[in-house]
């Protein structure tokens, strides 16, 4: 790691599905100060999630201006932030006035499904290009709804009128005031229109979604020169030095820079990546191949995996059904149920995820009795998260990916019975970090690569160590029960939805 100079700083800006979050680290990658700030979620229809992009912007702008205010106190010098955001989320807006056309899209929006279920045909051309899905999971569709659906849009594309950003683009533009239109690789590889291979918007696929080319941002390294940000939005001017989708900045704040190194992000949803190195296979096992990062024009590929519901689960005990009044009950109701309950939950709100992809899939509870309680169904809850990590595992196995640790990180990791039973569910240790907040880190690590005071990966992998590893101690008959019951519960979950 560099040695301290005192009061340098960094400043990560963790844009998340639910809300903006604007850490402080010091220049050993400590925290040193979080602000947090939630956002609404709108669901107009069934299957469909935005959020407003000014409500968006506001949380950014409230909890930059509030970090940095509390650098200022402590006599921190912040030159260099971060960016690091939900994926796939999709924004429009009009090049001169800067209004945003529509609502943002979210990642986990459904309603393209059937017309991603037309292009059918091009599902092979899509993921031999972009080694993802052909799926309303990415941008790519939804900018097209958006094209569809929106009164003018279209011809405001034709006209060379209209913008497309990921929220990193988004956040980018307005932050730069409007001079910026640009984008990361990790988050460029994630709209259906980039070509991993070529490193490239692809021809043809903006002809196959008729998307004009020029709406697309401009894609850089992950570790950039992004712009400043503009003298009137912020109390300093901070050099915009380094960019990621939340996954791969998870990576790089987990330290997984060497082949064959494995993290599971819980979240809203879970997101297992592993890296594969500067070789890129199309993997056909349900997962994706993506881009890791591109440092200094050097590209790292994974293959991930991918679950829509995980802390989204937890919030569903929550605020849907009531069950537990704060996430953090959910660990001390799950130790006092036996493991005889006999539930399945199937989190399927929004569809199955990888390796099944079924978009119209809808939760389900197997296994009810008269003596089912709130509490089993807090536990089998849990449960099903470690059950869908599993199947993930088993599909980067199948494609000759064997992970033997799983580095794990977010707000869910926080639950020790949680990483306890994921780790007995996979067999294999879990490892929790020091820094928890790993996809902060890992904005703020691109940052200081970008500004020189990290110079190799070597540095990147030392600046997260271990806080604790959780040993697999579940008998193999009692696992193997509880999976084949899960696999059933699965199977009968994708016929109800046929």
């Amino acid at each position: 790691m560099p040695a301290a100079t005192g009061n340098s700083a960094y400043l990560a800006i963790d844009q998340g599905t639910t809300s903006s979050r604007a850490i402080l680290f010091n220049e050993q990658f400590d925290i040193v100060y979080t602000a947090q700030q939630e956002f609404p979620q709108y669901y107009p229809q069934n299957g469909w999630v935005e959020q407003a992009p000014e409500e968006l912007w506001e949380s950014v702008l409230n909890v930059t201006r509030e970090a940095l205010a509390v650098a200022t106190e402590r006599n921190l010098s912040v030159q260099h932030t971060g960016i690091t955001n939900q994926r796939e989320t999709t924004l429009v807006w009009h090049k001169d006035t800067g209004q945003p056309l529509y609502n943002a899209i979210v990642w986990q929006d459904r309603r393209t499904s059937a017309y991603c279920k037309s292009l059918s045909v091009h599902e092979k051309l899509v993921q031999q290009k972009t080694g993802l899905k052909l799926d309303p999971y990415f941008s790519a569709s939804k900018i097209r709804w958006i094209l569809d659906n929106v009164d003018g849009a279209a011809n405001l594309a034709v006209s060379n009128k209209l913008l497309f950003g990921t929220v990193d683009t988004f956040l980018i533009w307005r932050l730069t005031g409007g001079k910026v239109h640009a984008t990361d690789v990790t988050n460029a590889s994630r709209t259906s229109l980039f070509n991993i291979h070529s490193q490239a918007w692809d021809e043809e696929l903006l002809a196959l979604f008729d998307i004009p080319a020029s709406m697309l941002p401009e894609v850089k390294d992950s570790a950039d020169h992004f712009g400043q940000t503009a003298p009137s939005l912020l109390p300093l001017a901070l050099n915009i030095s380094g960019v990621a989708g939340d996954q791969q900045a998870a990576m790089v704040g987990q330290g997984c820079v060497t082949p064959g190194s494995v993290k599971a992000t819980y979240g809203t949803g879970c997101f297992a990546l592993v890296n594969t190195g500067p070789s890129c296979e199309i993997n056909h096992t349900g997962l994706l191949t993506t881009i890791a990062y591109r440092l200094n024009g050097i590209t790292h590929y994974a293959v991930e995996g991918s679950i829509f519901v995980a802390g989204a689960a937890v919030q569903w005990l929550r605020d849907g059904l009531g069950l537990i009044e704060k996430a953090a009950d959910s660990e001390a109701i799950a130790g006092q149920v036996g493991n005889e309950h006999g539930l399945v939950v199937v989190p399927a709100f929004t569809g199955l995820g990888a390796p099944h992809w079924d978009p119209q899939a809808r939760g389900a509870v197997f296994g009810i009795t008269r003596a089912t309680t709130a509490h089993d169904i807090v536990r089998a809850t849990l449960e099903s998260i470690c059950f869908q990590t599993h199947d993930l595992v088993t599909a980067m196995s199948s494609g000759g990916i064997r992970p033997t640790i799983l580095k794990v990180d977010g707000g869910m990791v926080a639950n020790e019975w949680f990483c306890q039973y994921l780790a007995d569910t996979l067999d294999a240790p879990v490892v929790r970090p020091k820094v928890m907040e790993t996809t902060a880190l890992g904005a703020a690590l691109l940052a200081a690569f970008q500004a020189g005071a990290i110079t190799d990966l070597n540095q990147l992998a030392e600046a997260n160590p271990c806080q604790r590893q959780f040993e697999a101690n579940a008998s193999d008959s009692d696992r193997e029960h509880r999976l084949t019951q899960w696999h059933k519960a699965v199977k009968a979950t994708l016929l109800m939805a046929e």
